[in-house]
C-alpha cells in the first residue's frame, strides 16, 4: 500500500482534475471531488502495478504504508 498526495483543481469549463507531484502519470477528471477521490486509488494502483512489472524504479515521493489489519474482537 502507497501514500501519496493528490491535488484536486476544478478546471474552468467545470469538471475537477486530480494529479499528484508523487506520481507523475496520474491524472484523473471528473464532475466532482468526490468521484476523483474514489477514482484515484485505481488509478495510482494501475500505474504503481505497471511501473513494477516493466522494472521501472517508483518515484521517490511515493511512500510505503502498511495496510490496515481487521481484527475480529469477541
Amino acid at each position: 500500500m502507497y501514500k501519496i498526495t493528490l491535488e484536486i483543481n476544478q478546471l474552468p469549463e467545470g469538471p475537477f482534475l486530480g494529479t499528484s507531484a508523487d506520481l507523475p502519470g496520474l491524472v484523473v477528471q471528473a464532475d466532482s471531488v468526490q468521484a476523483v477521490l474514489q477514482l484515484a486509488p485505481d488509478v495510482a494502483h494501475d500505474l504503481i502495478e505497471v511501473m513494477i512489472e516493466t522494472g521501472q524504479p517508483l518515484p521517490g515521493g511515493i511512500e510505503t504504508v502498511k495496510a490496515p489489519s481487521r481484527r475480529d474482537l469477541p
